[in-house]
Formats: C-alpha cells, sequence, structure tokens
C-alpha cells in the first residue's frame, strides 16, 4: 500500500494503544507547570479561572506553605488535582491574561515615551500630541506638564511625572 502524503499509515492504530510511560510524564509535567501559572496570578486573575474548591484550596495553601520542597510536593498535587480540571478552560482565561499585560505594556511604554518627549520637547511635543489625539484634556495635560517641569527644575520627587504618566497611560487604554 502506497500512501501519497506524509502521514504515517499507522497513526490510525497509535490511537488504540496504551500511552507510553514517557507520554503520561510529559503530561504530568506540563499539568504541574500550568498548575505553577495559576500559583503565579494574582487574586483578582485567579478569581476568573473556571476551577474546583480543591484545587482552589491547594493553590491557596501552596501560598501559605514557606519550605521549598513543601512547594514542590504541594505543586506536585496541584498537578494531580489539574487531571481533573478543565485544562483548555483555564488555558483560555491564561492566555486571555497573557493578552492584556501585553496590551498594558505597551500602553505603558506609550506613556513613558509621551511623557519623555512631552518633557523634553516642550511645545512641539505638545503639538505634535495634540494633533496625534485631539481627544485629550488639553487643560489638564499642560497643566501635568508645567507642574512636572517645575519638580524638574527644583530637584523635587516627581510625583506629578507620575500622575502624568498615569494620565497618559488611562488616555491611551480609554482610547483603544
Amino acid at each position: 500500500m502506497h500512501n501519497s502524503d506524509d502521514s504515517n499509515p499507522y497513526d490510525e492504530f497509535d490511537e488504540d494503544l496504551p500511552k507510553s510511560k514517557t507520554q503520561i510524564k510529559e503530561e504530568m509535567h506540563a499539568l504541574q507547570a500550568l498548575g505553577k501559572r495559576l500559583t503565579e496570578l494574582n487574586a483578582a486573575k485567579l478569581a476568573e479561572v473556571p476551577m474546583d474548591a480543591t484545587l482552589e484550596e491547594g493553590i491557596a495553601t501552596f501560598h501559605r506553605i514557606k519550605s521549598r520542597e513543601a512547594r514542590r510536593r504541594q505543586l506536585q498535587y496541584i498537578g494531580k488535582l489539574m487531571r481533573k480540571a478543565d485544562v483548555e478552560a483555564i488555558e483560555a482565561v491564561l492566555e486571555k491574561h497573557k493578552e492584556q499585560d501585553h496590551q498594558h505594556l505597551r500602553f505603558d511604554r506609550m506613556a513613558e515615551e509621551w511623557r519623555a518627549r512631552l518633557l523634553t520637547e516642550g511645545k512641539e511635543g505638545q503639538s505634535a500630541f495634540f494633533d496625534a489625539h485631539p481627544g485629550v484634556d488639553i487643560q489638564q495635560l499642560r497643566t501635568l506638564i508645567r507642574e512636572s517641569n517645575k519638580e524638574i527644575a527644583n530637584k523635587k520627587a516627581p510625583t506629578n511625572q507620575r500622575k502624568l504618566f498615569r494620565y497618559l497611560r488611562d488616555f491611551f487604554m480609554q482610547a483603544d
């Protein structure tokens, strides 16, 4: 029998074979890694993850443990609990969080770049920003820039510079 494509002619029989020890081990490590990612989430993000009470308690216990070895064992236990979990739903939520984190980083970078331009380029930087972003509150932005420049000149703590950054970041997030 000649097979025209590159697929293995025995693939259809592989489904009937039991999993090898290596395959089982790899799946367990993958579930344990997914469980570890869950332990790294903050409480708000973790609340969005669909999981049963046992897994939730396992993660809470992990956070209370201080011993490195005990944490390792708890991660193994979480990996075991992950076998019963809806892995696809959990991965979907984690992927959504990852995309949101990337968006937040992009907004942070944009805010940082524009803050630097607004504080160093003066009127030209402001004109460029107002042209590019007509929906901005010009008066509030000019006040933040003026106060930030005063801080820089007087070598004071960057309180208004932080306010300017937050204002720009929030503006970009709302505009998106």
